[in-house]
């Protein structure tokens, strides 16, 4: 169940812009950038087709596979 009570004076006018424009939008962005690094990319090393056993690969994936012209043809 949903509680719509409503608690504070928060304004009304949806289509008002509430927290500024484009400019303090992108200033907010970069002061975060800090806060959201990325990993380090772990490169992934060739692996041999002989190493690769065990893989299958069910009918109806194949069956899809097939009838599309650019893995089927």
């Amino acid at each position: 169940m949903t509680n719509l009570k409503v608690h504070g004076s928060a304004p009304l006018d949806l289509g008002s812009d509430l927290e500024g424009d484009l400019a303090s939008l992108r200033g907010d962005c970069a002061r975060m950038a800090g806060h959201w690094s990325a990993p380090a990319p772990v490169a992934a090393l060739p692996v041999s087709p002989s190493l690769i056993h065990g893989v299958t690969v069910p009918p109806t994936s194949a069956r899809l596979l097939d009838a599309m012209s650019d893995y089927g043809d």
